[in-house]
């Protein structure tokens, strides 16, 4: 029996607080999409693991806290804070992702949120 896609998400929001980029490659789709909302979508997994790595660059721990959690067949929306964690700063962001699975896997994962307010952050 294959796992549920809501425990599938739930495992992947998870492993990001350990930063190991081939975990969290592991949970992909070969042809999936990534699309941050506010910048350009990514379609494959050299394309996805390239933003990953730039987006923990830097930070000690990435922990989403996943605040609510629904699905719907094979389609996962979460609402999340994503905390990017160094020593010399947090920054907390509100974020809105909703995951589309395919035999296991995230075959699609669009994130909404305020990319101004992730900025804003850092200059603080």
């Amino acid at each position: 029996m294959s796992e549920a896609p809501r425990d599938v998400v739930t495992r992947f929001c998870a492993a990001w607080s350990k930063l190991d980029i081939d975990e969290m490659m592991g949970y992909f789709h070969p042809d999936a999409v990534y699309h941050n909302i506010p910048v350009d979508p990514l379609v494959g997994h050299d394309a996805i693991r390239e933003l990953i790595v730039s987006f923990t660059a830097g930070w000690d721990r990435v922990d989403f806290e996943v605040r609510h959690i629904v699905a719907d067949g094979d389609v996962v929306l979460t609402e999340r804070v994503d905390h990017f964690i160094s020593p010399e700063r947090t920054i907390s962001l509100p974020v809105m992702g909703t995951f589309e699975l395919e035999g296991g896997l995230i075959k699609a994962w669009r994130d909404y949120f305020d990319l101004n307010q992730f900025m804003n952050q850092m200059t603080n």
